[in-house]
């Protein structure tokens, strides 16, 4: 069975590029009509759709955004690196915006928040990058 971790965004494609040159996962696929595009992401495969489906919004409902800048969404996506100075970087430099400096939390270890904030994203998401222990 593969598990996917599904996220809505505006522009499938662009989502794509940026999470693999922001986070270093490889492209498993981008459709070509650009309505879905999937990363290999360890054993979860994260994939992306377009938050506006005319095919399911009336099946199964629309997909709900922050209403301001101060509300985000329930899940955050989090991604384990063994040097977490080097992923921050990386991810800065191809359009992450820094939340937090580096904080040592108990129950996982040191991490740093930074949001996704590109326009091509339906909404910021918030991605906490976490160093890996030897756990």
């Amino acid at each position: 069975m593969e598990e996917k971790l599904l996220v809505y965004v505006k522009d499938v494609a662009k989502s794509v590029v940026f999470y693999a040159k922001a986070f270093g996962h490889k492209v498993r696929r981008l459709d070509e009509s650009h309505r879905w595009g999937e990363l290999e992401s360890g054993e979860t495969t994260i994939a992306f759709t377009p938050i506006q489906q005319h095919e399911t919004d009336d099946l199964t409902g629309e997909v709900l955004t922050p209403h301001s800048g101060r509300e985000r969404q329930p899940v955050e996506i989090c991604f384990d690196y063994v040097d977490i100075d080097a992923a921050y970087k990386r991810a800065v430099e191809n359009g992450a915006v820094l939340v937090s400096e580096a904080e040592e939390k108990v129950f996982v270890g040191e991490t740093r928040n930074i949001y996704n904030s590109q326009e091509f994203i339906q909404f910021p998401s918030l991605t906490i990058l976490r160093k890996l222990s030897n756990v």
